[in-house]
C-alpha cells in the first residue's frame, strides 16, 4: 500500500508520525509525508529518509481579518495542490497528525474519497484534528478522555501515542557509555522540551548544591539553546562538578539519554510523556501553562492519576514544594519502583502497531 502521513508545526506532531512510518515500512508499505516547507517536519522527515512534499499552511488570528484571509487562501491553494498530487501518486489512505498543514491534505483526501485517519496525541483535541475528524473513517486517540470531541464514537479507538524505535530500543548501557556515567550512579534527567524552560532551569540551578551533596547522583540537564549560556554561567561548574552535572543546550540522542535515566523532570507534552512512559521513568511533570486549553495539565493528570508521575504547576517549580517532590523520588527506591509499575500500564510500546492496524483497516474498507 501507499500511505501518506501529514502533520506539522511541532515535533509533537511529527515524532509519532515517524514512529508510525517505521512500523508501516516494516510491514512492507510505502510512506510519503506532506508538511510545510518551513516547519520542523521538513528536516525530521528528510533525515528519516521519507519522501517529503511541501504545502503552504498557516494559522490565523480572529482579531486580525487580514490573517484569516491569508490563512484560508493558503489552505484553498494547498488543497488543490494536494488533490493534484494524490491523483498522481494514488495513495490508499491518508493519516493526519495535526497542525494546519493536515487540513488541506485531509480535505483533498476526503474530496477524492481516499480513506482518512486522524491521530490525536494530546488529551485535548487540536483544531485541525477536530475539523478533519468529522470526515475521517477512523480517529485514533492517545487518551480516551477526549473521545467525545469527535461525535461518532463508533469510529474512535484508543491506540496510545507511537514512539520511535530509537527510543524504545535504546539500551541503558549504551546511554551511560555515551554520557560517561557509571552503572551504579543514580541519574536525574531534566529537560523542558525542544526550546527549554526557564523556570525549570532556574529551579535546578537553585538546587545545585543540594543535588551535588547527594552521593552517587548525576544530573543531566538539557537547558534548551536559548537558555544554555545563562544556565552555564549561573551553575559555574568546576571541572570535578562537570563529571556529575552534564549540561547540554540540546540533545539529539534522547533515546539513549532517557535509557540512562532513573528520574526525569519534564514538561508534559504528548511526545515527552509517551517517551517517558515507554521507558517507564519516574517523573516530576511541569506542564507548560500556556499550551492550548491547558492541555499539558490534562495530559499530566492521566499519569498522576495512575501513579506514574508527580505534577507541579509551573509557577511553583522554583518553590520548596518542587524540591520536596523531587527529593522524595531521588531518596526512595520504593517510590520509583511504584511509578515504574504504574507506567507499564500505559502499554505505549505497542502504540505504533495498534495505530498501523487502524490505518490498514481503514484503507481496506
Amino acid at each position: 500500500m501507499k500511505i501518506v502521513l501529514s502533520g506539522g508545526g511541532t515535533a509533537g506532531h511529527i515524532n509519532p508520525a515517524l514512529a508510525l512510518a517505521e512500523e508501516l515500512q516494516r510491514r512492507g508499505h510505502t510512506v510519503d509525508f506532506a508538511g510545510t516547507p518551513q516547519g520542523v517536519e521538513s528536516r525530521l522527515v528528510t533525515e528519516a529518509g521519507i519522501p517529503f512534499t511541501a504545502f503552504e499552511a498557516t494559522g490565523f488570528d480572529r482579531s486580525r481579518p487580514a490573517s484569516l484571509f491569508k490563512g484560508v487562501s493558503k489552505i484553498l491553494k494547498s488543497t488543490k495542490k494536494a488533490r493534484d498530487w494524490f491523483k498522481s501518486i494514488e495513495p490508499d489512505v491518508v493519516v493526519g497528525f495535526g497542525g494546519y498543514v493536515s487540513i488541506p491534505v485531509g480535505r483533498a483526501a476526503s474530496s477524492l474519497n481516499i480513506p482518512l485517519v486522524v491521530h490525536e496525541q494530546n488529551s485535548v483535541a487540536g483544531m485541525a484534528n477536530k475539523y478533519l475528524g468529522k470526515e475521517a473513517q477512523a480517529v485514533a486517540l492517545t487518551y480516551d478522555i477526549n473521545k467525545d470531541a469527535f461525535g461518532d464514537s463508533s469510529k474512535v479507538v484508543v491506540t496510545g501515542n507511537p514512539v520511535r524505535t530509537s527510543v524504545i530500543e535504546a539500551s541503558r548501557e549504551a546511554g551511560r557509555e555515551m554520557l560517561d556515567i557509571s552503572e551504579d550512579s543514580l541519574v536525574l534527567l531534566v529537560f523542558g522540551g525542544s526550546l527549554g524552560a526557564r523556570h525549570i532551569n532556574n529551579a535546578l540551578v537553585a538546587l545545585k548544591d543540594r543535588l551535588l551533596e547527594k552521593e552517587g547522583l548525576v544530573v543531566v540537564q538539557v537547558s534548551g539553546p536559548k537558555e544554555y549560556e545563562a544556565v552555564k554561567e549561573a551553575l559555574a561548574l568546576t571541572p570535578d562538578q562537570e563529571k556529575r552535572w552534564k549540561l547540554f543546550s540540546y540533545q539529539d540522542r534522547m533515546g539513549e539519554t532517557m535509557a540512562a535515566s532513573d528520574v526525569v523532570v519534564s514538561r508534559a507534552g504528548a511526545t515527552s510523556l509517551a517517551e517517558i512512559s515507554v521507558r517507564r521513568i519516574p517523573a516530576v511533570l511541569v506542564p507548560f501553562p500556556y499550551a492550548t486549553e491547558d492541555h499539558q495539565t490534562t495530559n499530566a493528570k492521566a499519569y498522576v492519576d495512575k501513579g506514574a508521575a508527580y505534577m507541579i504547576a509551573d509557577d511553583l517549580v522554583e518553590s520548596d514544594q518542587f524540591a520536596e517532590l523531587l527529593f522524595s523520588l531521588l531518596n526512595s527506591e520504593e517510590a520509583r519502583n511504584n511509578m515504574i509499575a504504574a507506567a507499564a500500564t500505559f502499554e505505549t510500546q505497542n502504540a505504533a502497531s495498534r495505530l498501523a492496524d487502524v490505518v490498514i483497516k481503514a484503507a481496506n474498507r
